[in-house]
């Protein structure tokens, strides 16, 4: 520190590396490249009260297990002589008082296709513009940047089968390549004047629910075919949350499910579709993908909301699937489709109340996915389920869960199967055709 009691700027040069939704140290492409660009490479996470505050919840699932991934980061980097900063204020401040007290000659980050990301990291390119400092994105979080997949005309595709062929064809000819981290690995030394935010520092509780590890299990994704649509059993990996925030590399999971599962591949490659999705069409967050359906004024009730989101609809497979969600943070797939259609076309809910309320309480929340899983159930979407096709959840439930081992496990404490069961909220057949009236007026 100098006489005045500022903080001697330190002319070593550096390269940043910018943890975001990659918090692995393996098969990193932003932190690989920074590395190989010969300078020691100090390792930073930001919290951004822009997006924290958002968050309704104290008990974030998703905050808790960012802030224990972390942990696990540092002590690995420690293990390495380095450690991870750790700051929570806007990105544009920490990199300016960063600019004011180091030499960065570069910052390396792994893109994100989100709309504020993007705004985010275009304010972030500039200031490094202005400073003299490299800004370089990369791609991490896809196995293919959405500019990667696109019809012959160079328009982005807006069908899933037609997509999944090019990505699949452009798999086959380049398939990705998976990097480990360098023992000799060069990073910048540890800081002990440094503090990382604890929990309560972000203004956040520690959450009960916990993440499954982030495991790979090929028994799991060889079945995956014949378990993924049974919620009462373990049919699925999980790897939802860890995909999200980049705990395990898209890369080594897509390879993986190449040689044993097309199925379980599909999956991956929807979540890829939806990520070009958002990119090219970010409206998406908020309104229809397809303008004819802005029209809709969707009639739903506040009262019939509530009633879904308690799980408390009367129909055993849609409460078992939300008591899930709140209780774990999870909900099976093939849950999800039914609670979603229920909520859009049975309580002509809008869809973005069940969109916000999956995003508030999901641990793998994924805005892209979210956005577009709802828009298809909802039948207004890219690709989407059209708005004719409405499940019946009793059928549903017969169909993949006909012991009633799943409802039961989530509904054990009430009325369903009792002498006293709880009545539907509305009839199906009734809100079948309601359903389909209500979308005629934009269909003539």
């Amino acid at each position: 520190m100098s006489g005045n009691g500022t903080v001697q700027r330190d002319e070593t040069p550096v390269a940043i590396h910018w943890f975001r939704r990659d918090l692995r140290l393996d098969d990193n492409t932003a932190l690989n490249a920074a590395l190989a660009s010969g300078l020691p490479v100090l390792p930073i996470f930001i919290f951004d009260p822009k997006i924290l505050r958002h968050l309704k919840l104290k008990g974030d699932s998703r905050i808790t297990f960012i802030h224990d991934t972390l942990q696990k980061l540092d002590a690995a980097l420690r293990k390495r002589g380095s450690m991870l900063r750790v700051f929570f204020d806007t990105p544009e401040n920490v990199y300016r008082r960063l600019f004011e007290q180091m030499s960065v000659r570069g910052i390396w980050c792994n893109e994100d296709y989100e709309p504020y990301a993007r705004e985010r990291d275009g304010a972030i390119a500039g200031l490094c513009k202005k400073q003299g400092v490299e800004y370089h994105g990369l791609t991490d979080h896809v196995v293919f940047a959405p500019h990667e997949v696109l019809k012959d005309d160079g328009k982005p595709y807006n069908v899933f089968t037609p997509y999944s062929r090019r990505w699949l064809a452009a798999f086959s000819e380049r398939a990705p390549a998976c990097h480990e981290l360098k023992r000799a690995a060069k990073f910048v030394g540890a800081d002990t004047s440094h503090k990382n935010p604890d929990l309560a520092a972000l203004g956040f509780e520690r959450s009960p629910i916990t993440a499954p590890e982030p495991h790979i299990d090929g028994g799991i994704i060889e079945h995956y075919m014949q378990t993924r649509d049974l919620p009462a059993i373990a049919g699925t990996t999980r790897l939802g949350v860890h995909l999200r925030f980049g705990t395990i590399s898209i890369r080594r999971l897509a390879t993986y499910a190449a040689a044993i599962s097309q199925k379980f591949l599909a999956e991956l490659i929807w979540r890829e579709f939806y990520q070009m999705i958002i990119w090219y069409y970010p409206h998406t967050t908020k309104r229809p993908f397809r303008a004819i359906y802005e029209k809709l004024n969707f009639p739903g009730s506040e009262a019939d909301f509530k009633a879904w989101t308690r799980g408390e609809t009367g129909y055993p497979l849609v409460d078992a699937g939300m008591r899930e969600l709140v209780a774990t943070g999870f909900m099976h797939n093939r849950v999800r489709m039914v609670a979603a259609s229920f909520l859009t076309k049975h309580l002509l809910c809008d869809w973005r109340w069940g969109e916000h309320f999956f995003a508030q309480h999901l641990l793998d929340f994924e805005l892209a996915s979210n956005v577009g899983g709802w828009q298809w159930s909802a039948g207004i979407g890219v690709d989407a389920a059209p708005y004719f096709r409405i499940f019946n959840p009793i059928e549903q439930q017969k169909k993949f869960d006909p012991k009633n081992a799943y409802v039961d496990r989530w509904l054990k404490n009430d009325n369903f199967f009792g002498t006293e069961m709880r009545l539907p909220i509305v009839e199906h057949r009734f809100a079948r055709e309601r359903c389909l009236k209500f979308f005629s007026t934009v269909h003539h």
